[in-house]
């Protein structure tokens, strides 16, 4: 089913609308999920990625571990919500200078008991005759959000799924890419941690 998502009748929500519809449905708790299968976004306004894009690699891994309270409050207010949170991080080899900023984050989360895991893109591969997957975020069984990028990578907003049998069929793929994947913190010591400071910036 992920492979067909970008198939189906959609509704185009901007991104105040988006967050709106997001936080209502989290604030419901369930199972959360997250899909993430670009190699590259831009975050402008978050200090640590604008440190990393400009090339300053120590100032990003200082500023990305300043950012540790957030980690621990996202997964404390998961558990205050009663939501189970579940990623599962895409990775192409070699990694790109972005995956190796993020994994920097998304090892803060799993630290601070989120479940994520990475899968390799050779893994996905047959799903992707067509197109990469989308990006795709589930907020229980209720409903599907496909995360809307410009060219540039920036978030914009998404477009609401609201078929059940589909949401259903996209999360039974996830659950299934979910338990092949690899826990983040085990791939963060083999794949991210030996790295060299990536080559980036002006």
């Amino acid at each position: 089913m992920l492979e067909r998502l970008r198939d189906l009748p959609a509704r185009p929500l901007d991104r105040p609308d988006y967050h709106a519809e997001y936080w209502a449905a989290y604030e419901r708790g369930g199972v959360f999920w997250k899909l993430e299968r670009a190699q590259h976004f831009e975050e402008p306004g978050d200090a640590s990625w604008e440190a990393f894009a400009a090339g300053d690699w120590q100032k990003a891994l200082e500023l990305n571990e300043a950012d540790r309270a957030d980690a621990e409050a996202m997964a404390a207010k998961d558990r205050e919500v009663g939501m189970e949170t579940r990623r599962i991080r895409i990775v192409e080899h070699p990694v790109s200078p972005y995956l190796q900023w993020e994994m920097q984050f998304l090892r803060l989360l799993s630290e601070a008991g989120q479940s994520l895991r990475a899968v390799s893109a050779a893994d996905v591969a047959h799903l992707e005759e067509r197109a990469p997957l989308p990006e795709v975020v589930v907020l229980g069984d209720r409903l599907l959000f496909l995360v809307r990028y410009d060219s540039q990578g920036r978030a914009f907003g998404a477009w609401r799924i609201e078929d059940r049998d589909a949401v259903a069929a996209a999360v039974a793929d996830l659950a299934a890419l979910f338990d092949g994947g690899t826990p983040l913190l085990d791939y963060f010591a083999r794949e991210i941690a030996p790295l060299p400071a990536p080559a980036v910036g002006p």
